[in-house]
């Protein structure tokens, strides 16, 4: 059975809000992006999110088929660990509105795991199939980075919500294995369905022209794309450029926010004074993500240096710039990046081995070529209308059964 409408459940990644700034990120674009992707397939798309300070209008088209509806439930700059208690009366205004407007869905599609208490009580509701992808799960998180704590009630939420679901979509085998092992998951209603990339805005681009317009001169880039918080690792890639010794210069630019204020990024700016590379690296902040682009295509090395990645979307969208990656081989990244075809993966968060492989990378102009070229052909199999024509296909399938998962506690 074709599915006509979908609602999507976002409650804290708001599809308009920039990535790079608080909490917003990967999973922002995954979900505006597969939301536009199912809307070009005919499939129409309300994304629920939680209204925050910088909206303009409470319901808000931004596709072909696709909405996106703000819901008005607790201070708008609330922070993340006091959205769990606010989740009843999201479902509540969520359904108020959907009333209201008359609205039916074939089915719902929760992201997140405060996302997924709402779509699974609203699955429950109307009698239709729950999907959910949960984007990073507590506790892979809490095994990938010693220190790493989260919300007691997260673990117990995801767990019934694993257990529950009729699919959930997993964008790597490794996060489906450890959906089995730590969560009891059942392997048969997980579905592989890799992340995707935007190929028409990341393209390779003139690498001098874009350097050119963002003032850089001949100092080799290693670039760092992604929020500024301890999981992603940053102070890795530091350590990295303390080891290295080009005859052109390095220089890091560090793209992106710090989302806990200015304690992270206090912490790397000491470490790089310490290793007297204080005036090798550019903390740039947010940009626009259409101009992200300019700074994958200006970089010789896109580093990813994260304990955990559920994905790793700025690896996928480096690659789609002709950008080799170097990055740890944890989570869904090993899933992406050919090692040593399109970049190097790294079991080990070793500085010396980083730096020997981003080294290897810009010493040569060949190889950085050669993979530049195999990234941007691994890339172009990992558009988002990929994505969007494997999700329909579960949406479809689950539709047509006359039976869904068990929603009981």
């Amino acid at each position: 059975m074709s599915v006509e409408r979908a609602a999507f459940i976002t409650l804290h990644a708001c599809p308009l809000a920039a990535p790079g700034r608080g909490k917003s990120g990967g999973m922002n674009v995954y979900v505006r992006q597969l939301a536009s992707a199912l809307g070009e397939l005919g499939m129409k798309i309300d994304i629920f999110t939680r209204e925050h300070s910088d909206v303009a209008n409470r319901v808000e088209t931004i596709g072909s088929n696709v909405r996106v509806i703000h819901i008005n439930v607790g201070e708008p700059d609330a922070h993340l660990d006091e959205l769990y208690d606010l989740l009843p009366d999201f479902l509540e205004q969520l359904n108020k509105f959907r009333e209201e407007e008359g609205l039916e869905y074939d089915v719902v599609h929760s992201h997140y795991w405060l996302s997924s208490w709402v779509g699974r009580e609203l699955s429950q509701e109307l009698a239709i199939p729950h999907v959910v992808t949960f984007h990073t799960l507590s506790l892979i998180k809490m095994q990938s980075r010693a220190g790493e704590e989260e919300q007691s009630e997260r673990s117990v939420i995801e767990t019934k919500v694993i257990a529950t679901a009729d699919r959930i979509i997993a964008f790597s085998p490794h996060e489906r294995d450890a959906m089995a092992r730590l969560y009891a998951a059942d392997a048969n209603k997980i579905t592989l369905v890799p992340c995707g990339v935007d190929l028409e805005v990341f393209r390779p681009l003139n690498q001098k022209a874009v350097r050119s317009s963002l003032g850089l001169n001949g100092e080799k880039i290693l670039l760092y794309v992604g929020r500024v918080e301890p999981i992603k690792g940053l102070d890795l890639l530091v350590e990295t450029a303390a080891q290295m010794d080009s005859e052109d210069g390095v220089r890091m630019i560090v793209v992106g926010a710090d989302v806990n204020g200015d304690r992270e990024m206090d912490r790397v700016r000491q470490l790089a004074r310490e290793k007297d590379l204080e005036d090798k690296i550019d903390f740039v902040g947010q940009v626009d993500h259409d101009d992200l682009p300019l700074y994958y295509n200006a970089a010789d090395v896109c580093v990813v240096p994260s304990y955990y990645e559920s994905f790793g979307l700025v690896a996928l969208e480096s690659m789609a710039c002709g950008t080799p990656v170097v990055a740890t081989r944890v989570g869904g990244l090993s899933t992406i990046i050919h090692h040593g075809r399109t970049g190097y993966l790294k079991s080990w968060r070793c500085p010396e081995a980083f730096a020997n492989s981003v080294e290897m990378i810009i010493s040569s102009n060949g190889l950085q070529q050669s993979m530049g070229e195999a990234a941007r052909k691994r890339a172009e199999g990992m558009g988002w209308d990929n994505a969007a024509a494997l999700i329909s296909v579960e949406y479809s399938a689950l539709t047509s059964s006359t039976t869904y998962g068990d929603n009981s506690d």
